[in-house]
This record gives C-alpha cells, structure tokens and sequence, in this order.
C-alpha cells in the first residue's frame, strides 16, 4: 500500500499480498488520530450528540472503558490480533490466546505470527481507512441496527393485517417474506459492522436487538463478538482456516473446500445453504451450542469457570429468554388477531421464521463461505482491478449497496486489519464506497 507522488490518490485496491510481506507476510498495520468526519458540537464535553438526544458521545466513551474492563475477554482477543501489534499470551486460556510454538510459528502451518509493519509517513489516499471512528458513527450504526429491528416488527404486523383483510395467503406471504428476509440480510451487515467498530451498544438493552429473529436460541452479544474475535485471531489468512487456534467457523468451510477438484466439491456444495437455514452459523442454535461447549475455558483442574455462573449463563439466559419473548409474541399475532385458536400459532410463526432464516443464511453464507471459498479468491487474483460492472451492480443490489458489497472484494483487508480498519463496509458508509 504505497504512495503516488504527483499523481491523483488511486481508488483502494488491496489484493492479498498487499497486507502482508514477502518474507511472512507481516500484517502492514497503520493508524492515525483524525477522526472519520469533523468533530460536532455534540462532541463537546457536557452536551449530547447529535447522534443521540440522550447520550453524549463523551459518556458514550467512558461506558465503552467500563465495558472492556469488565469483558476483559474480548479486549484481550482483540489485543491478540496483528494489527493490534500482536500480543500473544501463550500462557492464556485457550479461547482467548493465540496457539503458537515458542518461537512464534503457527503449530499447524509453521508460518511466523504476522507481525505490525505500519508504513510511515501514511500515504493521504489511505488515511480515511485507518481513521478512529466517532462516538457520533459509532451511535449512528447502533440506531440503525435498533431501526431494522423495528422495521422487522413493522413487516410482521403487516402481514398480520394482510392476512386478516383477506389478501390471498401467497400474495401476503410474499409481500411480508422478500422484504424481511432482505431486511435479515442487511440486519447481519450492520452486526458486522458495529461488531468492529462500536462493539459496546449505547444502551443495555439494545445489545438484545441484535439478533433476536435469526433462530430460536441464539448466542448473546457478548458471545458473538467473542466467538467472530476468536475466528479473527485464528485465521488472518482467507483461505487457511484456524491457523493459530480453533476457529469457530470451520465447519461451514469444510463443505466448499474438503477437495481439490470442483467436481467432487459439487457434492457437498449443496449442503452449505441447508446448514445455515438450521442453525450453524454465527446467530443460529447449532452454532450456539457449538460455542457453548467451547467457551468458558475449565479453571485448573477440570473446575467450572469462575465467571461461569455470575456472567455467562446468566447473559445467555437473558438473551434467550428475550429471544422467547419475540417469538411468542409472533405466535400470539398468528392466534386470536387472526381468527385463529391460540394451538394455531405456529403456523405464522413458522412462515416469520422460514423467511427470517432465508435472510440470515444468505447473509452468512456471503460473510463466511462466499469471501473465504478459494474459487472466490482465485477469480479476485485474475482480477485485481474488479472490472465486473454488473457483477458489482447486480450483488450491491442483493446485499444492500456498493459498500456491502466492498466487504466481498476486499476481505482479505478486513481479515489484515479487523481493529485498524474494521468492515469495508462500514467504511463505505461514512466515506462513500468508491474510495
């Protein structure tokens, strides 16, 4: 990532080896202090931000302190990253470390942990990249992702009405359907995003809107940053999956890259998108448990976690129990404002819930197998400038926008920089997608 002397600052192509050196492919890691849009009145010490006209944006940072000091887990995942200058604890629990020899070298491939290689002076073009993000961006992406989930009510409560105005079943269950199961998609992108770059939510209670209609039982917030952080920490490189420590998500890989030969891959190719709409992946049930067996690490001794009871079960016996909540509220609105028995529930239920794993999925399927699939990559490598026009209109209308759609062209500098940088997308939201 270098810089044009006398020339126009070039739009950001950034191609695997760009991220990493020749030698061990270092992570090129880079920071500056200027923040991604002009500091606001509401930045003012004392005063709210425009971005909330309950929360002020210096509040809002002191809350995030508190937070990391009580989740040291995630601070320490994070710390554990490249472009976080690599801090290895070798003598860490087992989720929260990375798995290296001692002379730094992944135990499976024998590759050197990436280490900082951050260019110096910053090269202006790519300033924006690494720039802080604001408390005011910050609360703008959680408001957002609060809007999508009453937006997701709002969708519910019209296919109500529809249904008992008359509208044909078919009709009504589409008119619902596509529009949720679209909004599902653009629900898990803004997750991705505030998950790298404001992981903390304002208020409490937002933390519960996260996810809620992805599954029936779902990992809470605080477990699904861990577990996408433990999946960063463990593979930097795309297509080399756990490289330093279990990764989360290696499952899903395994179906799209068990073989050489596309042909023998045409067998298990199939299955990806059937084992997302049940459940595994990162806001499903199966992944859940998944997780669950796996974290918290044993104390010494095979004992029980010490934080165990007094913050992880009780965390996700929250959230589940909101994630009843919902879902017996879809029932209720399927009985009586219907005309139906209360036995009779589920029926809608289960057309809300078909159509919310059809959104979730495909977003999923997108975020982990799509950008992480070697045929992907290879294609990328024959084209580093993206000269696809309608390719890139066709999936920035499918996933939202051109800036969702960046997070598929380049993640392999989302997986370089997962703190510095943090999502393309959300990039391309404050900055517009053509830089």
């Amino acid at each position: 990532l270098g810089k044009s002397k006398g020339l126009k600052p070039p739009r950001l192509r950034v191609p695997a080896c760009a991220c990493f050196s020749t030698a061990d492919r270092s992570v090129n890691m880079s920071a500056v202090q200027e923040p991604l849009l002009g500091k606001s009145k509401g930045s003012i010490k004392g005063k709210t931000s425009r971005a909330s006209l309950f929360y002020g944006a210096d509040e809002y940072l002191e809350e995030l302190k508190k937070k990391y000091e009580h989740d040291h887990e995630i601070a320490s995942l994070a710390g554990a990253m490249p472009d976080q200058g690599g801090q290895i604890k070798k003598d860490g629990e087992k989720m929260t470390s990375v798995h290296v020899d001692d002379s730094n070298r992944s135990k499976t491939t024998g590759r050197l942990f990436p280490t900082p290689n951050k260019p110096d002076p910053m090269p202006p073009h790519l300033a924006f990249l690494f720039a802080k993000i604001t408390p005011e961006q910050m609360m703008y992406m959680w408001n957002i992702l609060t809007l999508i989930h009453v937006v997701h009510w709002l969708l519910i409560i019209s296919y109500a009405v529809m249904l008992r105005c008359g509208v044909p079943w078919w009709p009504a269950t589409l008119i619902f359907g596509l529009p949720f199961s679209y909004m599902a998609i653009q629900n898990i992108y803004i997750d991705h995003d505030v998950m790298h770059g404001a992981t903390f939510p304002p208020y409490s209670w937002m933390k519960y809107l996260t996810h809620p209609f992805s599954d029936f039982i779902s990992l809470p917030w605080e477990d699904f940053v861990l577990e996408h952080n433990r999946h960063h920490a463990s593979t930097i490189d795309l297509l080399i999956q756990g490289e330093f420590g279990w990764d989360p998500e290696e499952v899903q890989y395994w179906f799209l890259k068990w073989s050489p030969h596309w042909y023998l891959l045409l067998l298990t190719a199939p299955i990806v998108p059937i084992i997302h709409f049940f459940g595994l992946n990162d806001t499903g049930a199966l992944f859940a448990l998944e997780w669950w067996f796996h974290f918290p690490d044993s104390s010494t001794g095979g004992k029980c976690n010490k934080e165990f009871y007094k913050k992880w079960l009780p965390r996700r016996f929250q959230h589940n129990l909101f994630v009843a909540c919902v879902w017996t509220c879809v029932w209720l609105i399927g009985t009586w404002p219907l005309g139906r028995p209360l036995s009779e529930g589920w029926r809608f239920m289960f057309t809300v819930s078909v159509f919310a794993r059809i959104g979730y999925s495909l977003a999923w399927i997108f975020i982990t197998n799509f950008t992480h699939s070697p045929q992907w990559n290879h294609f990328l490598a024959n084209d580093p400038d993206r000269s696809w026009p309608m390719l890139h209109h066709i999936m920035a209308l499918f996933l939202g926008g051109r800036h969702r759609w960046n997070e598929m062209l380049f993640h392999d500098c989302h997986h370089a920089f997962p703190n510095a940088i943090g999502t393309m997308s959300q990039r391309g939201r404050f900055h517009g997608w053509e830089r």
